[in-house]
C-alpha cells in the first residue's frame, strides 16, 4: 500500500497516481472535508467488492458517489427539485443527498437498491483528485464498526486495503456529513453530522425522521 502525502508531494504527482489506480481499477483512500474516504471507478465492480471486503462492510449497506462539482451532481438529480436545492445551497460542503438511482449507476454502487447517495466534498485536493479521476463509488475509510479515520494518527495497518493512501493530515470538520433522503414524498434525515438539521430545514422544509 503506497503512501503519499500531499504536505511533502507536488499536486500533479498525488491526482496522477490517483487516476493511475483509479483507471487501473483499484482502489484509493483520500482526504474530504468530513472523514477520508476509501473509493474506486463506480463501473469496476471487481474493485467495489473490494472495497466491501476490505472493510468487512455488510453487504445491504451502499456505497455514495464523490463528484468534483455541483453542476456535475445535477446531472444526477433530473426532476428532483428539492435535491438540486439543497445541493445549491449547501454543496461543495458535507452534505450527501439522496435521490432515485439514474439507470446509468450499476446496483452494485447502490447494494442493490433504487437509491443513490452524492456527495460534492469542499476541500480542494479532493475535488481535484476527483477531477482527475472521475467519480468515485466511495465510503468512509475504515473498517466496519470503528470510528473514521481523520487524518495523521493511523497506521497503514489501521486502515483498509487500498493501492494508494493520500494523505493529507487531518480533516477540517472531522465529522461524517449529514445525510438527507430526497427520493420518496417529503425529506427524511438518515443522519445529522456536521451540517445542522436546522440548516438543511430552512432550506428545504421540514425533515423527518424514522
Amino acid at each position: 500500500m503506497l503512501t503519499l502525502d500531499t504536505r511533502r508531494e507536488p499536486l500533479e504527482r498525488i491526482t496522477e497516481a490517483a487516476h493511475r489506480v483509479i483507471a487501473a481499477g483499484g482502489v484509493l483512500i483520500f482526504p474530504t472535508d468530513t472523514v477520508y474516504g476509501i473509493g474506486c471507478d463506480p463501473t469496476r465492480e471487481a474493485a467495489i467488492a473490494r472495497i466491501y471486503a476490505a472493510k468487512g462492510r455488510p453487504a445491504h449497506k451502499p456505497l455514495s458517489l464523490h463528484l468534483a462539482s455541483v453542476a456535475e451532481l445535477l446531472e444526477y438529480t433530473d426532476e428532483n427539485e428539492r435535491a438540486q436545492k439543497a445541493a445549491r445551497a449547501f454543496l461543495p460542503g458535507p452534505l450527501t443527498v439522496i435521490v432515485r438511482r439514474p439507470p446509468f449507476v450499476s446496483r452494485s454502487v447502490t447494494a442493490g437498491g433504487e437509491t443513490l447517495g452524492l456527495r460534492v466534498p469542499d476541500h480542494a485536493l479532493c475535488r481535484a483528485i476527483l477531477e482527475a479521476s472521475g467519480p468515485l463509488a466511495a465510503t468512509s475509510a475504515n473498517f466496519s464498526g470503528q470510528a473514521p479515520y481523520l487524518g495523521d494518527a493511523a497506521a497503514p495497518d489501521e486502515l483498509p486495503d487500498a493501492d494508494l493512501v493520500v494523505e493529507g493530515g487531518a480533516t477540517p470538520l472531522g465529522q461524517a456529513s449529514t445525510v438527507i433522503d430526497l427520493s420518496g414524498e417529503s425529506p427524511l434525515l438518515i443522519r445529522e453530522g456536521s451540517l445542522a438539521r436546522e440548516s438543511v430545514e430552512a432550506v428545504i422544509g421540514p425533515l423527518r425522521t424514522k
